[in-house]
């Protein structure tokens, strides 16, 4: 699998990954009607060609380049991004099901500010 959304991104929803993008794979964009009911992005596996051009252009740090670089804290957002699916409402929910999950089990981490919270992964 390729790059994973973590964390970061739950609540910023920061598209400039989305306008590097050279394949569309990472959803849901602006002017897509999911992206306001979406509590982050998520980069789909097959159509991503692992380029890195999201990575730098994150401003809170949440992407990362494969499944072994994802901290341990924040493995359970890979299955999200493997399975959301832009348009498909039972992917969809399944993937928010999944980060509704991770936002209830670490409370602590979700109360700091998305821009500080990839060093506190770093740091748990």
């Amino acid at each position: 699998m390729p790059f994973i959304i973590t964390d970061p991104c739950i609540e910023t929803k920061d598209t400039a990954c989305v306008d590097v993008c050279p394949v569309d794979c990472i959803h849901p964009r602006k002017d897509e009607a999911e992206f306001e009911e979406a509590t982050m992005l998520y980069i789909h596996p097959e159509e991503c060609i692992d380029c890195g051009a999201c990575v730098p252009a994150c401003p809170v740090a949440a992407i990362y380049e494969s499944i072994d670089a994802t901290p341990s804290h924040q493995q359970d957002l890979v299955e999200a991004n493997a399975v959301y699916r832009i348009g498909e409402a039972e992917t969809m929910a399944a993937a928010e099901a999944i980060v509704q999950a991770h936002i209830a089990a670490h409370p602590e981490l979700m109360a700091i500010p998305a821009a500080e919270r990839q060093a506190a992964h770093a740091q748990s």
